[in-house]
């Protein structure tokens, strides 16, 4: 009994950073990789280095972006975020 009672803090971090830290990275990440699966040409996107653009054409492991006048070449993970215009 003595020796749970000191196991009792330890265990109450575990617990608190489980659901303060590890549980909503999972769930952003989660997030993430369904929003990149979900992507289709003609997508307004931003990349992770902050590149607005548009989907131009997609595959498995690539991503042409078309910005402006220029066609760039991306992998897939490179997307941030796909934008909805208002």
């Amino acid at each position: 009994m003595q020796n749970l009672l000191q196991l009792w803090p330890i265990l109450a971090m575990v617990v608190i950073f489980y659901f303060l830290l590890i549980r909503p990275q999972q769930k952003r990440q989660k997030n993430v990789q369904n929003m990149q699966s979900s992507l289709q040409k003609g997508d307004k996107i931003v990349t992770i280095g902050g590149l607005h653009g548009i989907i131009e054409s997609i595959d498995e492991s690539k991503v042409v972006i078309k910005a402006g006048n220029t066609m760039l070449t991306f992998d897939r993970p490179a997307i941030r975020e796909k934008r909805t215009e208002a």
